[in-house]
């Protein structure tokens, strides 16, 4: 025979009506939201980094000590 339980209230096992497990199970979900965000941006910035010097052409007369023409 299989014992068959059953609850004297069901809003006691409903996620809407037992605060206590929802918000632990809310805050949880925002701890992993916030982490994947967090390496998703530092995988986004280490494949998109800055790889090497461009060569620039800065104008003489702009220089700290200017040589003018």
């Amino acid at each position: 025979m299989e014992e068959v339980q059953e609850y004297k209230d069901p809003k006691l096992r409903d996620f809407a009506h037992n605060w206590v497990n929802s918000s632990v199970f809310l805050f949880y979900l925002q701890v992993f939201c916030m982490a994947a965000l967090l390496i998703g941006a530092c995988y986004g910035l280490y494949v998109h980094r800055y790889k090497g010097k461009p060569n620039v052409e800065v104008p003489g007369n702009t220089l700290y000590t200017p040589q003018y023409k």
